[in-house]
């Protein structure tokens, strides 16, 4: 049995009065209630440190995990019942960690009661769902008026090797250099290397006010807990959302070496700056990685290459093995997105020009009909190709690391994906690249959560 700690709380940071109703649904362990969801949550930040990405794993290894929010006259605390001893040091939870489990309470309270059902938000639109990512972003804290262009989102692998996880941090300590802060999906590998790098390079030029900015949602933060050097955290309740809140953030965008996750990153990208709106877009892309990752980037170009056209080339730029040049064309690149900006009188803080079309917005539920029904086809507009390809391996992130795609699997076998023949046989060698070098899982052997045919 693992070492568990059980202990009462006051959350780390401001957070308001819960009602009672909020409360209540905090309690509540229906299927309306939100106990289940900020349990799962709550248990993968206290796990924080350990090497896994089995969110259904983690939640059998500590089965007796409960947690409870106690109101109080003066705010809430947080009663915890045998939660991993990791999180705490002589008994007294880790700061850091006791941040992130505020931020998780925060946004859970905040998106379930003023965000869904609410009447101002109608999330059915592209307008309502924008506004709804602006609001959540504005409640947590991460939109930053007064500062100047410097945010780099990093995307890229949980599970990568030892070089790949060094080169990214290496490049994170050249932005750092250049006073560029970080944004990520917050969890281990290309995640946290770069925030590690930028973290030593933030010292040594005295930047004071470095930003290490984590964005997750729900079944993702359940399977892999922030890493320790956020220290901001927010949590968006979808992955639609989640990659909208990135792409309304950022001032540029690199991706590291990764798997499935990455690649869905990269198309719901390309997906958007193909659309006519996004034409003439400040927004610098480059992907990079050690020599050893030369390979993988050839891969996912090429595949880009077919389904989406070869215009789709001029979108992004490849740097193999050079982090300084990565670091200089991304701080050349911000500062034109500066200038860009200040041309048309746009917000630094909230990409609001950024035109995303509906297909990259909706909510896609991975279940087997939903997954075999995808129109994977060129015949069709680019851009729904893009947000198609993008819901497949949205799938298989889920039947990876996300409890309900587990379980799913479990249940009723693996997801089946039909494509045309030369699209499927290109799937096909990339997905098969993604296993044999390793990258779908952290540890174990992998058995795919999909078919192709």
């Amino acid at each position: 049995m693992p070492d568990t700690i059980s202990s009462i709380i006051s959350p780390e940071g401001s957070l308001e009065i819960l009602s009672q109703h909020e409360v209540a649904r905090l309690h509540d362990t229906s299927k309306r209630g939100l106990h289940d969801l900020l349990r799962r949550c709550a248990l993968a930040v206290l796990n924080c440190g350990s090497p896994t990405d089995d969110s259904v794993a983690l939640m059998e290894t500590y089965a007796d995990f409960d947690i409870e929010v106690v109101p109080q006259d003066r705010g809430v605390r947080l009663k915890l019942t045998n939660a991993p001893a990791e999180a705490f040091v002589d008994g007294k939870m880790i700061r850091g960690i006791r941040e992130h489990l505020s931020a998780v309470l925060r946004d859970i309270v905040y998106v379930y009661n003023e965000i869904q059902g609410h009447q101002r938000f109608d999330l059915s639109t592209a307008e309502g769902t924008t506004n709804a990512v602006f609001h959540i972003l504005r409640k947590a804290g991460t939109l930053k008026p007064g500062r100047d262009p410097s945010l780099v989102v990093c995307w890229g692998g949980h599970s990568i090797s030892r070089e790949e996880y060094e080169y990214s941090k290496d490049v994170g300590y050249h932005l750092g250099l250049r006073e560029m802060d970080i944004c990520t999906g917050c969890g281990p590998g290309a995640m946290k290397g770069p925030m590690k790098g930028a973290n030593v390079a933030h010292a040594k030029q005295r930047r004071r006010e470095g930003r290490y900015l984590g964005v997750s949602e729900p079944g993702i933060i359940a399977a892999e807990a922030p890493n320790p050097i956020v220290n901001e955290l927010v949590v968006m309740p979808d992955i639609e959302k989640r990659l909208e809140a990135f792409v309304r953030l950022g001032h540029g965008i690199i991706v590291f070496p990764g798997g499935v996750g990455t690649a869905e990153e990269i198309l719901y990208l390309l997906g958007i700056l193909l659309h006519p709106d996004n034409a003439d877009m400040a927004l610098p892309v480059i992907f990079s990685g050690p020599a050893d990752s030369a390979d993988y980037f050839q891969r996912i170009d090429e595949f880009l290459a077919y389904t989406l056209g070869e215009e789709v080339r001029r979108l992004y730029r490849i740097i193999i093995d050079d982090p300084t040049e990565v670091a200089r064309t991304m701080r050349k690149g911000i500062d034109q997105v500066g200038d860009y900006r200040r041309a048309r009188q746009d917000a630094f803080y909230y990409n609001w020009r950024l035109t995303i079309d509906r297909h990259f917005q909706e909510t896609f539920e991975p279940t087997h009909e939903a997954m075999a029904g995808l129109a994977l086809h060129r015949q069709q507009p680019v851009h729904e190709l893009a947000a198609n390809l993008r819901r497949a391996f949205s799938g298989i992130v889920a039947g990876n690391v996300k409890e309900q795609g587990i379980r799913a699997i479990k249940a009723h076998g693996p997801f089946r994906l039909s494509a045309e023949p030369e699209l499927m046989r290109r799937l096909d060698e990339l997905l098969d690249s993604f296993v044999a070098q390793g990258r779908m899982k952290l540890s174990g052997d992998y058995v795919p959560c999909y078919t192709l045919g």
